[in-house]
């Protein structure tokens, strides 16, 4: 009996293109891919190129694989990201600093890289500094996820705000949240998660005109299925995705079980 072969399947949602790949590695390799082109293109035109950067497990095959193809323009990015948890340091096993040198900024060059300095002693100076950083670098892409519970970085349904006036700030972090990343194992209990966080806003993510979003797994299923079918607004944050004008979702079939009736091809 000769094996099935799964191929991807293409989907619009409004303005949201949708991509269901049989596998997670398939779908960040596609992922990927996506990015690299962008990158390349981006090159062509750009001395310096502004890239937002996720963390957390829906990124960990994008990542693998955009840092393995060759000849990527990455001497010409300026690379930042999304969040980082307040009071924690560096080198702390979940801490987003820690998480990007490892799967990106020791594998590939950069022209440059912002951290966010989570063990700040005066976080609101540094969510304001990071702020600055990133309208000066006026971001082409950016590579995200969507949380369990619809966040965009950490804005969680309780504080996430549409027309925020900021473009970084610190968060309290909800119960379903914090019980993400425990559950994805960055923190033994909930009780270590920290409270509080910096964060990139969804505004400052929404104006990025290039949105590459990475979302496998089946604990991702009920959270797709609600950004894709609910009325936008910030009881699912990732609503808003539906919005912009060049966000492509990358699915897994684990992701995208709930779609029954949902998805039509394009």
């Amino acid at each position: 009996m000769t094996e099935e072969i799964v191929h991807a399947k293409y989907y619009q949602i409004e303005s949201m293109k949708v991509e269901v790949h049989p596998t997670s590695q398939a779908a960040g390799s596609a992922a990927a891919r996506a990015a690299a082109n962008a990158l390349i293109e981006l090159a062509n035109t750009h001395d310096s190129i502004g890239v937002i950067f996720a963390t957390g497990a829906s990124q960990i095959e994008t990542l693998r694989e955009l840092t393995g193809i060759a000849d990527l323009p990455w001497n010409k990015i300026r690379g930042f990201h999304m969040d980082e948890y307040v009071g924690i340091a560096a080198d702390h096993p979940a801490s987003f600093r820690r998480y990007l040198r490892e799967r990106l900024t020791e594998k590939v060059k950069m022209k440059t890289f912002f951290e966010i300095d989570g063990n700040t002693e005066d976080p609101e100076r540094t969510g304001r500094e990071y702020a600055d950083a990133i309208r000066s670098a006026d971001p082409r892409l950016c590579l995200l996820g969507i949380g369990e519970n619809g966040h965009l970085a950490f804005n969680d349904p309780p504080i996430a705000d549409f027309t925020d006036p900021l473009d970084a700030k610190i968060v309290q972090l909800d119960a379903a949240c914090r019980q993400q990343q425990t559950a994805e194992g960055w923190f033994s209990s909930v009780e270590q998660v920290p409270e509080s966080a910096i964060t990139l806003t969804i505004p400052a993510l929404l104006r990025v005109p290039r949105l590459i979003v990475s979302v496998p797994g089946r604990r991702k299923a009920k959270i797709v299925r609600r950004a894709f079918t609910e009325r936008i607004s910030t009881a699912c944050p990732a609503t808003i995705l539906r919005t912009h004008p060049d966000a492509t979702v990358y699915l897994d079939l684990e992701s995208a079980d709930e779609l029954s009736g949902v998805l039509v091809s394009q």
